[in-house]
């Protein structure tokens, strides 16, 4: 990480000369500017940068795309202020002379934009410090690595590539040693920008790889997320590789970005364990997870692909249920003393790290608010028990979302309806695309 004093030392001596300025997106994709590093430090630094505000309200296509009040033709699509968050400023190690500062959005009178993802969070956050709370989060992000350039991946139609493992490699040394090389680059450069490295393992599916880092608070966390997420992607191009965070790639396991919460006083001491068990306020935050989790699983599985990963025995989560070390549930208690957190498996690899989080806080303190009892742990096999379940589509999700009076209370209408929005974006280019599945089922035989 960098002090504004630090860069402008690094600038002076060559060593730095250009400063990615970067707001984070819907997607929660970094989205922005590569600024001359002069220009960042006598102009952006003391005034701020300016971003057209359409990037809050496109798809992953970046269509511009009709139902935001936030941003739309009738607005006419100005400029929103990309406010630097010097707290974020670093190196990026990967790419030459280069340096990184996210933005806070924010209108032209100064105003946070809501619906911007940081700010959602934000919000959360705020509503938990004033109870003296503080989320600490941790976020584990699987990728399918392949041997195919992004570029040829695209020519196929991100159809027959090679992945890098062409086996089970889940806790294999030797599987994770055929690619060590670029993991080795990933895990570095991570270091390098300011992200507290654990690990990196092989998972179950073909070429399929998780790095992990260390939990930190909330917002860092979520920031850190997305730094890793382009990161990766553009270290795995240098390298002539590729790799997917989409949730579901194949019929293979997919993709899962299972979130670790617990929260601690602003004295820096854990509130959620109790001598050997869960304290009160534990018992009622994961209650309003299990109370919520259906209602906002839009801020956990934001796309049509993330509902494929919930299926039965595939380690993705059907039931809303809770327990002790167990992970045929979708939520899951880990940990003791200190480290007693709970994990949340609802989201895939896809997922806006600040809108899960943003959820999760929001469930508790609808669990704490309402003083919610929590029902006592599930054991045995969730995937075959009578419980309700996770939302099997993106419609159902959104649904339940539109419904949701948690939802309005915790984010504001404004957020609910930009959002509900951006689902049914994704549903109509979904509905209206034919696929390889149609054409191969119905060319001929039909």
């Amino acid at each position: 990480m960098l002090t504004v004093e630090e860069l402008r030392g690094l600038v002076d001596a060559g060593e730095i000369d250009t400063v990615l300025v970067a707001v984070v997106d819907m997607q929660g994709r970094l989205q922005g500017k590569r600024c001359a590093a002069r220009h960042f430090l006598d102009v952006v630094l003391p005034e701020a940068a300016e971003g057209c505000d359409y990037l809050l309200a496109v798809d992953v296509e970046m269509n511009t795309v009709d139902g935001y009040t936030a941003s739309s033709w009738d607005t006419g699509y100005g400029d929103f202020v990309m406010k630097p968050d010097l707290s974020t400023l670093r190196r990026v190690p990967w790419h030459e002379g280069t340096a990184l500062v996210l933005c806070d959005v924010e209108r032209q009178d100064g105003e946070p934009v809501a619906v911007s993802p940081r700010q959602v969070l934000r919000r959360q956050l705020d509503r938990l410090a004033e109870r003296g709370l503080h989320a600490f989060v941790g976020t584990e992000l699987e990728f399918i690595l392949f041997d195919d350039t992004y570029e040829d991946a695209w020519r196929r139609g991100y159809r027959d590539l090679t992945p890098a493992n062409q086996y089970n490699v889940d806790y294999s040394l030797l599987g994770t040693a055929r690619v060590e090389p670029l993991l080795r680059d990933i895990r570095n450069h991570m270091a390098g920008a300011g992200l507290a490295v654990e690990s990196a393992k092989g998972e179950c599916s073909p070429g399929q790889h998780e790095i992990a880092f260390r939990f930190k608070e909330a917002l860092v966390t979520c920031d850190n997320h997305s730094v890793y997420k382009t990161g990766a992607k553009e270290i795995a191009a240098q390298h002539g590789r590729s790799l997917t965070f989409m949730a579901k790639y194949d019929q293979h396991e997919g993709n899962s970005c299972h979130v670790h919460l617990s929260l601690r006083t602003a004295d820096g001491e854990p509130v959620f364990a109790a001598g050997s068990g869960m304290s009160p306020l534990m018992e009622s935050f994961l209650a309003g997870q299990l109370a919520a989790l259906r209602e906002l699983t839009c801020f956990l599985a934001p796309n049509v692909n993330s509902y494929k990963r919930f299926v039965a025995g595939s380690f993705a989560p059907t039931a809303v249920a809770w327990g002790r070390d167990n992970r045929t549930c979708a939520l899951r208690v880990v940990g003791h003393g200190p480290s007693l957190r709970f994990e949340n498996r609802v989201p895939g690899g896809d997922v806006n790290p600040y809108l899960a989080v943003a959820a999760l806080i929001a469930a508790g303190l609808h669990g704490l608010e309402h003083d919610l009892r929590l029902p006592d742990e599930f054991t045995g096999n969730a995937y075959a028990a009578d419980l309700p379940t996770v939302p099997g589509t993106l419609r159902d999700a959104a649904s339940l979302f539109a419904r949701s009076d948690i939802a309005r209370d915790a984010f504001g209408r404004d957020v609910v309806d930009h959002y509900l929005n951006a689902a049914r974006v994704e549903l109509a280019a979904y509905d209206s695309t034919v696929t390889d599945w149609e054409r191969i089922r119905g060319f001929e035989r039909l």
